[in-house]
């Protein structure tokens, strides 16, 4: 006779009160610990492993950190991980993926942007924990107030190649009298390399010459930000 344990424990194999489900109805989604909410998402275990367990094991790999699992692949995921498939691990990235643009919504009603700290507010939840070098420009009116947002390029770890024309030109589209250039580090180091120096000069004299003025250009790290304005570079 197949013991318990020997095969798929399941978010309804669980004792009724350790449901993640009726927990949330009836107390709600905020007390369900992260674990828990992964639990939901996943559905299942795998042999000998119950589904909360394999949700703490995940996490636990992760350094207890949502922003660490995004990083990582659906072939990552299912390579990594026991009880993962390709279900799994495109439900868990793409609940991750909601979660980002929920908290981005509140974000596109065109702030303006006066200093560093709100330019960061706008992006870093766009642009922290990606796994790769994406590159951005805010584009900005008279009254500092955000036209619009695009992201110009998007590349490997340690680089991505902005093409300088294409970002003059939504600038022209957008009539922007202004923008900010933003970018991520993935390694987490916020100290601008030469060639973002040497880019940042090459946008800054092109955008003169059809009358928009690089204010800033924020890198993004994991835990902060640089910003060459900040630190009298602009």
């Amino acid at each position: 006779m197949e013991r318990k344990d020997e095969y798929t424990r399941r978010i309804v194999d669980l004792m009724k009160e350790d449901r993640p489900r009726e927990k949330a109805l009836a107390h709600g989604m905020q007390a369900l610990t992260t674990a828990e909410l992964l639990a939901i998402l996943l559905g299942s275990g795998s042999r000998g492993e119950s589904v909360i367990d394999l949700s703490q094991r995940i996490l636990n790999d992760s350094g207890n950190r949502l922003s660490n699992i995004a990083k990582r692949s659906v072939r990552n995921l299912m390579k990594s991980f026991k009880g993962v498939g390709e279900a799994k691990a495109i439900t868990l990235l793409a609940a991750i993926e909601l979660g980002k643009r929920y908290r981005e919504e509140d974000r596109d009603t065109m702030p303006v942007i006066r200093d560093p700290g709100a330019a960061y507010d706008l992006m870093h939840y766009q642009m922290e924990g990606l796994p790769h070098e994406e590159f951005w420009a805010i584009y900005l009116n008279n009254a500092k107030r955000v036209i619009d947002r695009q992201r110009i390029s998007s590349g490997g770890i340690a680089a991505t190649v902005v093409d300088v024309k294409i970002l003059i030109k939504y600038g022209i589209e957008n009539l922007a009298t202004a923008m900010i250039l933003v970018h991520n580090h993935p390694s987490g180091n916020i100290v601008p390399s030469r060639n973002d120096d040497e880019l940042t000069v090459r946008v800054k004299n092109a955008a003169k010459l059809v009358d928009i003025d690089v204010v800033d250009h924020i890198i993004i790290g994991e835990k902060g930000y640089y910003s060459y304005t900040a630190e009298g570079r602009l």
